[in-house]
């Protein structure tokens, strides 16, 4: 498998069963590849002294809303961690190392910070991936509240996520129950790359947005539109061959009979005519 030796390192860790890879870990993995530098075990060393001076700090009494609250209280008021409302769409917030150091982030990479800090003082919580903007909550599902990490913190309940929702997707969008729900490791990893991913495209750097694409099918290989998108950028790097292979791969995994899919196959099937034409614009260069 030639593979760079970050992704490979993402590779090997997400082979585990979902529980039992580290959100942490892999997500640097995934940082590696922007800074090759980067020691993966100084930012977990780090995780793991915020862990400490938190330990230090609880009451002998761990209600959860005293954990929550002290939690709260180290990262967003001593260490000043905050959310990036001037510069959204910066990548760095998408990298944990980044989040780290300058102690800024977006919602999922603060859920991050804040999930490692909140396991290793065993008070397990789990992400939550409501469309638009992650939160986290305690695993124990009967507590009913949810932590904004985006918003330091802020303590939610289910009436605040519908506010949440309609401020990124409109007044008249939905809170349905699946949105709740507690999401796996590898789909909170697939988010991640998501935006990353999305700002790339939005700033036409292909090469990073492809990048984006094959971490996302190191993680769920079976994610058809991630195989149509590399087909895609593949095509407008010029290259050719491996282009055609994964737009046929997505044809060929495409539910037949789903009228969904039927323009979206034609635009494909299209653009494998003029692959497979041999026109000069779409010739592979070897």
């Amino acid at each position: 498998m030639n593979l760079p030796l970050a992704r490979y390192r993402l590779y090997q860790e997400v082979q585990q069963p979902d529980s039992h890879i580290s959100l942490a870990s892999a997500a640097l993995y995934i940082a590696q590849e922007e800074y090759p530098h980067l020691d993966v075990e100084e930012y977990i060393a780090a995780l793991d002294a915020m862990a400490e001076e938190v330990l230090e700090q609880l009451p002998p009494q761990r209600y959860p809303l005293k954990v929550i609250q002290t939690i709260n209280q180290y990262l967003f008021r001593d260490l000043g961690f905050r959310g990036n409302t001037t510069d959204y769409y910066d990548p760095r917030n998408s990298f944990l190392n980044e989040v780290i150091e300058r102690r800024t982030g977006i919602p999922i990479t603060l859920s991050l910070v804040y999930l490692e800090i909140a396991r290793r003082v065993d008070f397990p919580m789990v992400p939550i991936g409501l469309p638009g903007h992650f939160l986290i909550r305690p695993e124990f599902a009967e507590v009913g509240i949810y932590v904004d990490a985006f918003h330091e913190g802020n303590l939610l309940f289910t009436e605040d996520c519908q506010e949440r929702l309609a401020q990124v997707y409109g007044e008249h969008a939905k809170l349905q129950p699946e949105f709740l729900q507690p999401v796996s490791h590898r789909f909170f990893l697939v988010r991640m790359l998501t935006n990353l991913k999305h700002i790339y495209l939005a700033e036409a750097d292909l090469q990073r947005g492809l990048a984006c694409v094959e971490r996302i099918l190191v993680l769920v290989p079976e994610a058809l539109l991630e195989w149509r998108d590399r087909g895609l950028l593949y095509y407008q790097l010029g290259r050719w061959a491996e282009a055609r292979q994964d737009l046929e791969q997505f044809l060929q995994g495409i539910p037949q009979s789903s009228e969904a899919w039927l323009s979206e196959a034609r635009v494909i099937r299209k653009l494998l005519e003029t692959l497979n034409q041999g026109l000069p614009e779409a010739r592979d260069p070897s």
